[in-house]
């Protein structure tokens, strides 16, 4: 990576960073740009700084804060006016979903004071206005180029700059950027016959402009996402007859439409800087906060009265239960009381069956609000065909025809959504570098870094593109922080003389992989929903926005400028340079679980003495969710070494016997109880189906190497020739552990096999410690901030193990001479913990010795947190196949069968 330019040398005569200071600069140092490009650059000008595509809330808003910046900008619309998606989607009863106070501009102190809603939820008509009155304020309209389309834009190499071909000529253009918004390119009509249909045919997403009559017409309305359920009640009103097809009922509420509520006007008005603020560090761009409990940890009649709320809220975002997006139990609670609000509402128990969802989780699709959605099919001449049991087969030239019906009507109304996110921006043919298309790029879908550019096309930025909030958050506050973000990256780029940024491919396949795992963490990717992209045949199957909120997306983007634009590469007169690396590299829920640690201020572990960082390890676990249930657990003392060791059994449910696994807790041989690991022995039970027996041994300080080995033999030898009396398989036995406990187990089975016996038939090992070296790589790349540290495993061995006996295998069993004839292994490393590669040494070790081995390295995982039942969820498929292989090893249907040796 170069030194960055000497901004003193670029600006030697104190030159301030405006637009035209930067032009000046460039030509003066070997730049592209001349000087005879100027601020304020006419509309029909081919040569501008940038080009935005759309003029609706973001590309207003771009166009206004470029133009403060001295940047010559054209905008380039579709439309003959401004309004974006608000001066199309013209249907009936289209109007907004979240509060006007807080889906509005936050920049244009004078515009919030001067203008005042009519309403808590604005019609189309009345937001349109309020954009045209921003575009007459601020001018806005003379940099806008209307009924204009942009046909392709290629970038050019050599000139470091975007040629646009738009159906009214060319432009050439340092900064391309599109606007375009998340839903304002239809999807296509699938339905065979279309073409045919002699009567009218509407779109709820391009309204006729003066509107539709439906008096005394037969209306199909082909659609029931949310302009679906805002226009079929008001369509109703007029049409003799309205027929709604339905493929997928989607959940709504009533939207109570109404004054702004005076509560949230009040706090609005007091201090509108302070509640501008709030939103946009909410967790969805609206100053609501969850309520901080799950729905399964109040009472049903709590429970309940909050879905009350909720439902007489009349708000898209009301204070929901913290776990409603990730819990089934929770969310199908809410769902089971919007189904029974909907029977209670619809006459016919029919017709109220058919319109109650029942494939999937409330909000995993777009929740919507009504105005007597539910209602209008107590009218006479509504009916409602369920297309999943009477598909339609054709549109025929009077009608429609299902495979049960044939129906003739005067109109039909398609309300059936948008290629959602992608559609409007890949529909411009837009060629980055090495001439690939974006679209060739996105076939798979859409690769971003933070949603706001892709790797190979420089200087393209997308506002709320697909990788960020976007439609998942009220959408003028993402809009607002985007459009900030790029502004401040321009500035960033004059300050130092820069050409052209673009991300890495690195950073670009971290923050996909980022947002992939926020997503699995819920209940969103379940669903066939257009966030999913399926509602568009042949659409990647891929989630589209970003699910982590807008608070902590906010923070990142902020992040990764204060981080010298990690992620990104720049050129200018003095050379490349690049910035690699990725922002997020651990799993969401481990980073917000750090995140949370943190904020406790606790001692370390090694800071203490051994007495004190056993409370402090006791006090820690004290509020962790307790675990599934078993059929039975209870503590019982066993022979040991020396004296009885404490034990605690967890039975499965089923009839036995059942296979046995000896479980050995972690705690570095120094902390730890039959509680430390309590949750987990009780997954493992009930996922394996084995009798879980967690041995306790003697501890570090008071007794050192090799105490702890010498009674985890002894409760192995003692275990495996007691296993009926546990209610054991006989002859079925498996070893486990963790940390240190992994240590003794694998130790415990080269014991085992010198000794001839007892039989073990697998070990399995998360995160182990099986060496003493700490200039492995792990322990410098990951040795801090990940909860075990390089200090802690020095403390942990200085207390256990004097370093003359550290090479001794019952100490390090990686050091062994001979690890042939082990039991088949199952060996779980982490990828941010020290241990790391001494889990991997170990694996391959065994592998090169002819053992059967299994290694899943957990990616963006710590030490600790594989076994964090309950509160790591990204971490809960591993511990399922951790349960598995354990079952594999030992159940009485394996008969010995040996794990694949795939790593």
């Amino acid at each position: 990576m170069q030194d960055k330019p000497n901004r003193d040398m670029l600006y030697s005569n104190e030159e301030t960073c405006t637009a035209k200071g930067w032009r000046e600069v460039q030509a003066r140092d070997g730049g592209h740009m001349t000087s005879q490009q100027l601020p304020g650059t006419a509309p029909d000008a081919s040569v501008v700084d940038a080009v935005v595509v759309g003029a609706g809330f973001a590309g207003l808003y771009m166009l206004h804060k470029l133009r403060s910046m001295g940047y010559s900008t054209i905008v380039l619309e579709s439309a003959d006016d401004v309004g974006g998606t608000w001066y199309w989607n013209r249907y009936p009863g289209a109007r907004c979903d979240i509060m006007n106070v807080d889906y509005s501009y936050s920049w244009d102190p004078e515009l919030e004071a001067e203008w005042q809603w009519t309403e808590k939820f604005a019609t189309q008509p009345e937001i349109l206005r309020y954009l045209q009155h921003v575009a007459d304020k601020h001018d806005l309209r003379r940099d806008i180029r209307f009924s204009t389309r942009v046909e392709n834009a290629t970038w050019q190499e050599q000139t470091s700059r975007w040629q646009v071909h738009t159906s009214a000529g060319e432009i050439s253009c340092r900064f391309f950027i599109m606007a375009t918004g998340c839903l304002s390119v239809p999807k296509s009509q699938d339905i065979p016959g279309v073409e045919d249909f002699k009567g009218d045919i509407y779109f709820t997403s391009s309204w006729p402009h003066e509107g539709v009559d439906f008096t005394a017409k037969r209306v199909a309305v082909i659609g029931t996402g949310s302009s679906g359920i805002q226009s079929i009640p008001l369509i109703a009103e007029q049409a003799s007859q309205l027929t709604v097809f339905q493929r997928t009922p989607n959940y709504s509420r009533p939207a109570k439409n109404g004054p702004v509520p005076q509560e949230r006007m009040d706090r609005y008005l007091s201090d509108r800087v302070a509640y501008r603020e709030a939103t946009r560090w909410s967790r969805r761009g609206v100053p609501v906060e969850p309520i901080k409990k799950g729905a399964m940890q109040v009472s049903e009649r709590e429970r309940l009265e909050v879905y009350e709320q909720i439902w007489e809220s009349g708000e898209l975002m009301p204070p929901f239960f913290v776990d409603l997006l990730i819990s089934p139990e929770s969310n199908e609670s809410l769902c089971d009381f919007l189904r029974d609000k909907i029977r209670s509402i619809v006459e016919d128990p029919v017709t109220a069956e058919t319109l109650c969802p029942k494939d999937h989780f409330y909000a995993t699709k777009r929740p919507c609000l009504d105005t007597n959605y539910y209602e209008t099919f107590n009218l006479p001449q509504v009916r409602l065909v369920d297309l999943r049991t009477t598909p339609i087969t054709t549109i025929t030239t009077t009608g429609i025809n299902t495979t049960t019906t044939s129906s003739d009507f005067d109109a039909i109304v398609f309300a059936t959504g948008f290629d959602a996110m992608t559609g409007a921006i890949v529909s411009v043919d837009v060629r980055g570098r090495d001439g690939i298309t974006l679209a060739a790029k996105w076939a798979d879908g859409p690769k971003t870094y933070l949603g706001l550019m892709t790797a190979g096309f420089p200087n393209f930025f997308t506002i709320t593109g697909p990788g960020s909030p976007s439609v998942l958050s009220n959408m003028a506050v993402s809009i607002e922080q985007h459009v900030d973000w790029i502004s401040d990256c321009l500035t960033h780029m004059c300050e130092q003389n820069l050409n052209w940024i673009v991300p890495t491919a690195t950073a670009e396949a971290g923050w996909g992989f980022h947002a992939s795992d926020c997503a699995n963490l819920t209940l969103y990717p379940r669903a066939k929903s257009w966030y999913m992209g399926a509602n568009v045949p042949g659409k990647p199957s891929v989630f589209l926005p970003y699910i982590g909120g807008v608070d902590f997306y906010r923070k990142t983007c902020n992040a990764v400028a204060q981080r010298d634009y990690l992620g990104f590469a720049f050129e200018g007169p003095q050379g490349t340079r690049c910035n690699d690396g990725v922002i997020y590299r651990l799993q969401p829920d481990v980073q917000m679980w750090l995140d949370t640690i943190a904020k406790l201020k606790l001692p370390t572990l090694d800071s203490l003495d051994a007495v004190q960082a056993r409370e402090l390890s006791r006090s820690m676990a004290a509020n962790r969710p307790p675990g599934p249930e078993v059929a039975e657990v209870f503590d019982r003392t066993i022979p040991g070494a020396v004296s009885d060791l404490a034990c605690r059994i967890y039975r499965p449910f089923g009839e036995g016997p059942h296979p046995i696994a000896v479980y050995f807790h972690g705690g570095g041989w120094v902390i730890g109880s039959l509680d430390s690991n309590d949750p987990f022995c009780r997954h493992l039970c009930v996922k394996s189906g084995a009798i879980i027996v967690s041995v306790d041994y003697r501890h570090a300080p008071e007794a050192r190497f090799p105490a702890a080995v010498d009674d985890a033999f002894a409760a192995v030898q003692w275990i495996a020739g007691n296993t009926e009396l546990l209610g054991g398989t006989p002859g079925r036995l498996a070893v486990c552990g963790w940390s240190a406990g992994a240590n003794l187990a694998t130790v415990v089975c080269q014991i085992a096999r010198d000794k001839g016996g007892p039989h073990i038939d697998g070990q399995i090992l998360v995160t182990p410690v099986t060496g003493s070296d700490f200039t492995l790589p792990s322990y410098k790349n990951n040795g801090e901030g990940y909860t075990l540290t390089l200090s802690l495993m020095h403390w942990f061995w200085n207390h256990y193990c004097d370093p003359v006996d550290r090479k001794n295998p019952k100490a390090s069993p990686l050091y062994a001479s001979d690890l042939s004839n082990l039991p088949q292994a199952l060996i779980v490393t982490s990828e941010f913990d020290p241990l790391h590669d001494e889990g991997v040494a170990y694996a391959d070790a065994l592998k090169a010795a002819g053992v059967s081995v299994r290694h899943i390295d957990c990616r963006g995982q710590i030490h600790t947190s594989i076994l964090a039942v309950d509160v790591i969820n990204s971490s809960a498929g591993v511990r399922d196949e951790i349960a598995a292989a354990l079952r594999e090893m030992c159940g009485p249907e394996a008969g010995g069968t040996q794990l694949p040796r795939e790593c």
